[in-house]
């Protein structure tokens, strides 16, 4: 096994400049960007949101949306060719269950760096993901 070259690496992306930042790290760990897997995880829509109670959101077209937009980015970027998916739920577990169905060797994702009370209330993704997750998880500090 190789600590540098993976054959899956992959990227949660939350449409953020950290998140985005975490491209290029992921990227020289691949030796080719259709090894790059970037998601992108939306959040379950609640009975009483507006989309949802009148059903004129419908998931798929959420999705195609978040697809369409996180594609047009990664092209701006100069990182045309990633593998792109878009789905629904809870963060931390998409991601790590999207790791292990896709034998992902490598997640890299940065740390937002919330501490006191917002962390508590918001909790940590990047924790958790780090703690269920089944392979390496490099985690990326602002500085």
């Amino acid at each position: 096994m190789s600590w540098f070259n993976k054959n899956a690496v992959l990227v949660p992306i939350d449409f953020s400049e950290l998140s985005f930042a975490a491209l290029s790290p992921a990227r020289e760990f691949v030796p080719h960007i259709s090894q790059l897997h970037v998601i992108h995880i939306l959040p379950k829509l609640h009975p009483a949101e507006p989309g949802s109670m009148w059903q004129s959101v419908s998931p798929q077209s959420r999705q195609q949306h978040a697809e369409d937009a996180l594609n047009n980015e990664l092209i701006k970027r100069g990182f045309d060719g990633a593998k792109v998916t878009v789905l629904i739920g809870t963060p931390s577990h998409e991601i790590v269950d999207y790791a292990k169905a896709q034998n992902i060797e490598l997640i890299v994702m940065p740390t937002h760096g919330y501490t006191g009370v917002k962390r508590v209330l918001m909790g940590s993704v990047a924790e958790q993901v780090a703690r269920l997750a089944e392979c390496a998880v490099l985690l990326l500090h602002e500085t």
